[in-house]
């Protein structure tokens, strides 16, 4: 089972942060602390496995990651979860950011943070994968996007006139009051 999903930049800081265990918020900044320094000192050559940090279960975890330009993305897993396939697990999350946002990058992560989350959630559920079909993913997020642009749509269609003279209608319920 996957037991948090972290992504942090080369100095640390946390991009995306998602426990699918309870930790307290204290806790939660020192596994990220730990991880990152667990993670970061480690040579581009060596293996992306690791045992988990003495915060998130010692020798009964594993930290799988990789690192890509100046993210680290990084699966705390228990024993149970393969570690090849949490290796592919986050190739198709990046892969499936890179299509949604054109060449992702760190501000992608921070000013789109609902929709990052959102593809997360087509992958991973309360830490079981979900989803591992990129093309499956993209599916449902397009499907995702054209609901958010209709309901915009919507929204902007009771939007008050340019025109000030003009009674603005105001909906309540079934009946509808003019303003002017």
């Amino acid at each position: 089972m996957i037991k948090a999903i972290l992504v942090f930049n080369n100095h640390g800081k946390p991009r995306l942060s998602k426990f699918y265990q309870y930790f307290n918020e204290d806790m939660q900044q020192q596994i990220i602390k730990e991880t990152f320094q667990l993670v970061s000192k480690r040579d581009d050559n060596v293996c992306n496995f690791l045992e988990g940090g003495s915060l998130i279960g010692g020798s009964d975890y594993k930290l799988i990651y990789r690192h890509y330009a100046t993210l680290y993305f990084v699966f705390c897993v228990d024993s149970s979860e393969s570690e090849l396939g949490i290796l592919d697990l986050i190739q198709v999350f990046v892969e499936t950011l890179d299509k949604c946002f054109e060449n992702v990058c760190e501000l992608d992560l921070i000013f789109h943070v609902d929709k990052v989350h959102y593809i997360l959630n087509e992958l991973v559920m309360g830490g079981m994968v979900l989803e591992t079909n990129m093309s499956e993913i993209l599916t449902r997020i397009e499907e995702q996007n054209k609901l958010e642009k209709l309901e915009h749509n919507r929204l902007m269609s009771f939007r008050a006139p340019s025109n000030p003279s003009t009674p603005t209608p105001h909906r309540l319920g079934s009946n509808i009051f003019f303003f002017t």
